[in-house]
């Protein structure tokens, strides 16, 4: 088997174990006296709202917000589309009709939330003091801060009308069930999406530290409303949250699993690394080489033939104006560091199919890549410091593009040494 293939196997058994029509089945609350409302939000949405409309033998209606072309059929609950990974006008009214769909609800009725990742950016809800446009802006600085997605979701659900368990309380007093596939490394409900229905302990003045830390230069009207008591979020002890519940139903640890499983029936070993891997996506690479060329040369610390496996989110500090995501400057990064240490291959991908703003989800590389590269005449470090990994992979035919997955338990990297 050649080892894209291989990797290609490996993905695609993460991304079934991720499936939404398999996990949401083993998932269903009890039916309720009264109504049953189903809304959500993230790139795994309309997905799960097909699954939980296969799945349910009983009357129901709702509207989830996924990003362009993730939409997916449903009959009773509607599909509405915003964009990501930057908020849009669209996005803003998706949010506006969710409130307005668990408004009036009674203690009969029951909420479904179908939340994924990827919903942070498809609900700008800013309060009274910010406009779409001041959301947008601190979308855009977190983004290209560097900062981790619990960071970034923090000073979110902070600026939010609906984010931070705010959608939640909005459906009091009926009772709300989250059904929630995981991106976020170790798997808090409460940041997935920035939490619209599950609270966290999560504070403004940690928003603030965050802004501090990371040296955020957010739009004024945004830095006005996290010093001042509106910003503070509802916490998992209000009353109105006592009957909700909620399930992570799929994450990357579970992903993994299933994909070091499809790797040893292939004959090879398969080791995970962590589930919950952060950092710089460039330093994390320089980890994940210098430990593959271990194995390669000394048999250390894991036996050749492997499959070296890791997920989490890291994060790109964006220093260039180039295309590219998290996973395909990871992979740049390690094949710069891998350059002719043959038996050393490797893939990374975002599991909802998109790694970035452009239509790859990741790409691959090996010890190779840095020659295919120069053979065109194209220097590997200066498409880096560039921030445009995409134009690389792109320019050697590695870019790997399966199209939108339906899920979302962030993403996958494998390394190869045979």
């Amino acid at each position: 088997m050649q080892d894209r293939e291989f990797f290609i196997k490996l993905f695609e058994a993460a991304v079934e174990a991720a499936d939404p029509e398999r996990t949401i089945a083993a998932h269903l609350p009890p039916k309720p006296k009264g109504r049953t409302i189903v809304i959500g939000a993230g790139k795994g949405s309309a997905q799960m709202a097909r699954a939980f409309e296969k799945a349910w033998d009983g009357p129901i209606e709702g509207v989830v917000v996924t990003r362009y072309g993730f939409g997916a059929p449903c009959e009773r609950i509607e599909i509405i589309e915003a964009s990501h990974p930057v908020p849009d006008a669209a996005g803003l009214v998706a949010s506006k009709r969710l409130l307005e769909t668990v408004a009036g609800l009674t203690a009969d009725d029951l909420v479904i939330a179908l939340i994924s990742g990827g919903g942070s950016a498809l609900l700008p809800s800013p309060p009274e003091c910010m406009t779409l446009e001041d959301e947008i802006a601190v979308n855009k600085t977190l983004l290209a801060s560097g900062a981790p997605i619990s960071a970034m979701n923090a000073v979110r659900k902070h600026l939010s009308t609906i984010k931070g368990g705010r959608l939640a309380a909005a459906a009091h007093p009926a009772r709300v069930f989250s059904l929630i596939v995981s991106d976020i490394p170790g798997d808090n409900p409460a940041f997935v999406a920035s939490g619209p229905t599950v609270t966290d302990e999560t504070t403004r003045e940690d928003a603030l530290r965050i802004v501090e830390r990371y040296n955020l230069a957010l739009p004024p009207a945004a830095l006005k409303h996290l010093q001042s008591a509106n910003a503070d979020a509802p916490k998992p002890s209000d009353p109105e949250f006592a009957a909700h519940e909620h399930y992570v139903i799929a994450s990357a640890a579970v992903s993994l699993e299933a994909s070091a499983r499809v790797a040893r029936d292939l004959g090879i070993d398969a080791v995970i690394l962590s589930d919950a891997i952060e950092g710089e996506a460039r330093e994390v690479a320089h980890v994940h080489a210098a430990l593959a060329k271990q194995v390669l040369t000394k048999n250390q610390p894991f036996t050749k033939p492997v499959v070296i496996l890791s997920g989490g989110e890291t994060t790109v500090t964006v220093r260039g104006k180039g295309k590219g995501g998290r996973n395909s400057e990871f992979l740049l990064s390690l094949a710069i560091d891998i350059d002719g240490a043959d038996g050393i291959t490797a893939f990374a991908a975002d599991t909802d199919g998109i790694d970035g703003s452009e239509d790859n989800a990741g790409a691959f590389a090996d010890s190779g890549t840095i020659s295919r590269l120069l053979a065109k005449g194209l220097d590997a470090s200066a498409y880096l410091n560039s921030n445009d990994a995409w134009s690389a992979f792109n320019a050697i035919d590695d870019l790997f593009v399966p199209g939108p997955t339906g899920t979302n338990v962030n993403d996958l990297r494998a390394i190869l040494i045979r």
